[in-house]
């Protein structure tokens, strides 16, 4: 297994695997300062959509993985994000994914959300997985924090195997396959 490299990123792009499909890095838009999406030398750093659902207690709900509440969430769209202290929310990246057969690809949180106590956390994703890719972002500290919309916020690291798997998520039917804009959890 290897981990795969720029070239192969934007030649992987040009077949559909990531789109919208940034080949550079993109550090300034409309003369501002954002943080960085696109291609970097061993990976992509993926943005986050304008679409968020935000965690919510009022109504005492129990946070059960197997009969999930939805009215746990307040949805919010807007260009910026902000969790409550000791909370998190659920956003989707705007890039859509189409993993090849050989491959699986790992999300790390990039270090400047990371440096402020919020932490990106994906599951792998998993070969011939497709969709939007749901992001769980978990704010660690005491004070609010802000997520922006529409700019980098985690990057994918590419492993392609030496041989490809006998059962990939798509022949298991995976409940997440396909899945479009901000998925709740499913059992």
């Amino acid at each position: 297994m290897s981990i795969k490299s720029d070239r192969w990123i934007r030649r992987m792009a040009a077949q559909g695997m990531i789109e919208p499909f940034e080949p550079g890095q993109v550090r300034t838009a409309n003369n501002g300062k954002i943080i960085s999406y696109g291609t970097s030398s061993y990976g992509y750093d993926v943005r986050c959509a304008n679409e968020f659902k935000i965690f919510t207690n009022i109504n005492s709900t129990i946070v059960d993985p197997k009969d999930f509440d939805s009215k746990s969430f307040v949805d919010v769209t807007s260009d910026v994000c902000i969790i409550p202290p000791n909370s998190f929310a659920l956003a989707r990246t705007v890039e859509y994914f189409r993993i090849p057969r050989n491959v699986l690809t790992i999300c790390l949180g990039k270090s400047t959300y990371a440096r402020c106590g919020i932490i990106v956390n994906v599951t792998p994703l998993e070969p011939e997985w497709e969709g939007h890719v749901t992001l769980e972002f978990s704010n660690t500290t005491t004070l609010p924090a802000k997520i922006y919309a529409n700019e980098g916020v985690a990057q994918m690291l590419f492993l392609e195997s030496d041989e490809v798997c006998e059962t990939s998520y798509k022949d298991r039917g995976g409940k997440y396959q396909g899945q479009k804009g901000v998925t709740l959890p499913r059992a």
